[in-house]
């Protein structure tokens, strides 16, 4: 509870409270007015963190809806964040770029040649979601995709990995010089039209990859949703087959019976099969509407980092083409990105290249027309087949 504790004091203390502490689970606030209308608390509140509260105090937890009243305080703020990450100390280069490279490289169709690598800077954005899953329980995560803006790359692995390092590392502005290396200084028109481009680009992968993504996230859940069903069906299904099983064998014993005491257990026995078969139906009913899922996907958080890479240039050749890409490798971590994906997941190494304009893309990205089944890039074709024209 002290990090809770702790949260609450600096937030408050932020919104122009005045806190003390009590105990190492009691706070004292004299709250101004605006913060005691928007958290329904009088001008002096006593707040208890511990698992017994003491009288008099409003207990605070991370159960119940204290952390969505808290993040009401926010409002927008905290949604986007910019900061420059600088190396703590020198780190080397590698010393065998070509070989970085093959590790991460994949190209069935085409061929490869490093050219050259240069210290700089790129501009890496981190897109955090939540996902909400609604069903017969609820369950709530965080999804975060990250792209490397210089090179066009998906980083969500790199930036995993250098969370640790920013929690350590001390805050630094974004400085002009920079945004210059990364090629994010405005003062280039042509230099903001090609990154518009790429963010278009970027925006165009975002919606495939967050589903997927989400759909991963929510495996775990979904299997555990699938066997609560399963069960509960099998459930009602045993209990209402044995009262009808019973039902058609008293109807069955009253076969070939005559008079009107047999007729009327007849109609009584079939009336109330009909009677099971309904409630049958209407339990399944209910298990649907209490297993529906229903997923809720939001935007919390964007972090746009400046940070120090060695960038290897790398000439793509496929039959008489070639085409120049960028690979960044990340010294604060000592991590290569993966190459970057035009059409796709691009969640692997494998990149297969088009004759047209030598996109890259996963294997996914050149497949074939599932209705003519003509091979095509779908980088140069986002509409669809270009010869059948379907989707």
């Amino acid at each position: 509870m002290s990090e809770l504790r702790e949260f609450v004091t600096d937030l408050l203390e932020r919104r122009g409270a005045a806190v003390e502490a009590l105990g190492p689970d009691r706070l004292a606030v004299l709250a101004p007015a605006p913060l005691q209308r928007q958290l329904g608390w009088p001008e002096l509140a006593h707040l208890g963190f511990g698992a017994e509260p003491a009288p008099g105090t409003i207990a605070i937890a991370l159960e119940g809806d204290w952390l969505d009243r808290f993040g009401a305080l926010f409002a927008s703020e905290g949604r986007w964040s910019e900061r420059e990450v600088r190396l703590p100390a020198a780190v080397l280069p590698p010393g065998n770029p070509e070989g970085v490279l093959d590790r991460v490289l994949d190209l069935p169709n085409a061929t490869w040649r490093f050219q050259g690598m240069s210290a700089t800077w790129t501009r890496c954005l981190m897109l955090t979601f939540r996902v909400t899953a609604l069903s017969d329980e609820k369950r709530e995560s965080l999804v975060r995709l990250g792209f490397n803006i210089g090179t066009g790359a998906l980083v969500s692995d790199i930036l995993a990995r250098l969370q640790p390092v920013l929690a350590q590392a001390e805050w630094h502005l974004t400085g002009p010089a920079t945004r210059q290396a990364a090629g994010w200084s405005g003062a280039d028109g042509s230099s903001q039209s090609a990154q518009a481009g790429l963010r278009a680009a970027l925006a165009a992968r975002l919606h495939p990859l967050l589903e997927w993504e989400v759909r991963e996230s929510m495996e775990p859940f979904l299997r555990g949703m699938r066997r609560r069903l399963e069960r509960d069906r099998d459930r009602v299904h045993a209990y209402h087959n044995d009262l009808r099983s019973a039902s058609l064998k008293r109807l069955a014993a009253l076969t070939g019976a005559a008079g009107d005491r047999a007729e009327a257990d007849r109609r009584r026995e079939t009336l109330r099969v009909d009677a099971i078969e309904r409630e049958y139906r209407a339990k399944l009913d209910d298990l649907r509407r209490n297993y529906a899922l229903r997923v809720i996907v939001e935007w919390v958080q964007t972090l746009d980092l400046y940070i120090p890479v060695q960038r290897f240039e790398v000439l793509i050749r496929r039959r008489k083409g070639e085409r120049m890409i960028l690979i960044d490798w990340h010294p604060l971590v000592r991590m290569v990105e993966q190459p970057p994906c035009e059409a796709g997941l691009g969640l692997d190494r494998v990149r297969l290249v088009c004759d047209d304009k030598l996109h890259l893309t996963d294997p996914g990205g050149h497949a074939p027309c599932t209705s003519c089944g003509k091979a095509f890039c779908r980088a140069c074709f986002p509409a669809g087949c270009p010869r059948c024209r379907a989707n």
